[in-house]
């Protein structure tokens, strides 16, 4: 275990250091609930086979907690995660490592605790459709949503929209825009990941049940040449559309959809797009989204 713990990978280390406490995958998720992080036997099973890689801030927090309950020096676990992002992998996107994504999450959880966020927001998708713009030195200018959500709880009266930039973006030039049906609060950025969070607020509190159709943007342009757009989804929710315009003068010669399980799992479903020449543009539609990331990347060579 100790020569897991100091060379990786993670999963190895993961599946020693269980073997090594002689605990079952339940006591494992049993004792992980008694920390108040809800993570299922299916998935610590992917994790310690290396099938999948945990991602998504829940999932690093039940790292962490890992490490306490089978009493392993602290960040022992999240250091293998982040070593492993130097391993050869022709299926990792190359726009931003493994590392980038596990300090992101963290900067994302900071933000989020800095506006109050509680673990569940109280609203749950109904439809989205985002559209991207990638301008004329191939950088993503901008963003536009439309969001339709159905609020779960009583008393919800906003939502926090989360801008990850590419790799060597500025959030804080980054503008955000409230279109339609919300108003825009606060705002929390961090320079070195690139991740802003903008509080959008309604204009009347919702009950549980009521539907909500708002409309927001963030102007960027602040990065280099764009080669993707991913979008997240921490819960299964209704239909995503994602449609991707071109600059005239900047088109890409291919494009294609993929989805992941984590931002660390191999990208599965790829689908060649076919660009249309008189909008110049591309879209994906995904009926009902489950909990993980879709994307779209492009070629510009």
């Amino acid at each position: 275990m100790a020569t897991a713990l100091r060379t990786g990978p993670f999963h190895v280390a993961l599946r020693a250091a269980i073997a090594a406490r002689r605990l079952p995958l339940q006591r494992v998720r049993h004792h992980l609930a008694r920390a108040g992080v809800q993570v299922g036997v299916t998935s610590l099973s992917y994790w310690q086979q290396g099938a999948r890689r945990p991602q998504r801030a829940e999932s690093l927090r039940a790292v962490r907690a890992l490490e306490e309950i089978l009493r392993l020096p602290e960040e022992s676990l999240i250091r293998l995660l982040a070593k492993d992002d130097e391993r050869p992998d022709a299926e990792r996107p190359a726009a931003r490592s493994y590392r980038s994504l596990v300090e992101a999450s963290d900067v994302l959880q900071s933000l989020l605790a800095d506006l109050e966020a509680p673990r569940d927001g109280g609203l749950h998708t109904v439809g989205h459709h985002e559209r991207v713009r990638i301008g004329a030195h191939r950088e993503l200018l901008g963003r536009d949503s439309q969001h339709v959500v159905r609020a779960h709880k009583d008393g919800i009266d906003r939502y926090l929209a989360i801008h990850h930039g590419d790799p060597g973006s500025a959030p804080e030039h980054v503008e955000v825009r409230a279109l339609e049906n919300c108003r825009t609060g606060r705002v929390r950025w961090h320079h070195d990941t690139g991740v802003l969070v903008a509080e959008l607020l309604f204009d009347a509190r919702l009950r549980a049940g009521d539907t909500h159709l708002f409309c927001y943007g963030f102007e960027d342009g602040t990065a280099g040449t764009s080669t993707e757009y991913v979008r997240s989804f921490s819960f299964a929710g209704g239909q995503y559309a994602l449609q991707v315009r071109f600059a005239e003068n900047a088109l890409p010669v291919r494009c294609h959809r993929f989805t992941q399980h984590s931002a660390a799992a191999p990208r599965l479903g790829r689908q060649e797009l076919t660009l249309s020449g008189s909008h110049r543009s591309v879209h994906l539609v995904e009926p009902q989204v489950r909990a993980g990331l879709i994307g779209m990347g492009w070629d510009w060579q």
